[in-house]
């Protein structure tokens, strides 16, 4: 193969490239829980949606932009994602601490801002919304909460092919 191919370094292994796993897999992961949202809240309870402050249609539409943006960001995640293992740069414990971290990101997101400050919609209506609030924000914060525990986890972890001092590796004499 020439030097000018770009595919020429694909079988090669690359050391790992711990922030863009995390932030690749972080966008993968809020764009699930985007997902999981619009398909179960939205369209199979019907309990809202995404902009609830104007006409069912407007609210359709809403969901239907929502959709767009989740399955654009879920596309140009795995893209990266592949780009990550083809050049076997992916750190698989970055990556499942940004999966999480971004799941939970979305999650505390859209229950503070979209259904607090913003309030373009409530999780559900005709209903005391308050132990929904809870449920669903804790849901969140624990998503983050594991995800910054893998994180730490990750991020403690000694690179592959070096011994840590004093565990493992060689004994003084």
């Amino acid at each position: 193969m020439s030097t000018s191919d770009p595919w020429a370094d694909a079988d090669t292994a690359q050391r790992p490239e711990t922030r863009r796993s995390l932030l690749v897999c972080a966008l993968i992961g809020a764009a699930v829980m985007a997902a999981v949202d619009e398909i179960v809240f939205h369209q199979v309870l019907h309990w809202h949606h995404f902009y609830d402050r104007s006409t069912s249609g407007v609210g359709l539409v809403s969901d239907g932009l929502l959709h767009t943006a989740e399955l654009l960001a879920l596309v140009a995640g795995f893209f990266l994602f592949a780009d990550l293992r083809r050049r076997r740069a992916l750190s698989p414990a970055h990556a499942w601490s940004g999966a999480l971290l971004g799941a939970g990101a979305f999650q505390v997101f859209d229950g503070v801002v979209d259904h607090k400050v913003l309030r373009v919609h409530q999780i559900r209506y005709g209903v005391d919304v308050t132990p929904y609030d809870w449920a669903w924000n804790a849901a969140g914060l624990v998503l983050l909460l594991a995800g910054s525990a893998l994180l730490v986890r990750a991020r403690r972890a000694v690179p592959t092919g070096r011994a840590p001092s004093g565990r493992g590796g060689r004994r003084p004499s």
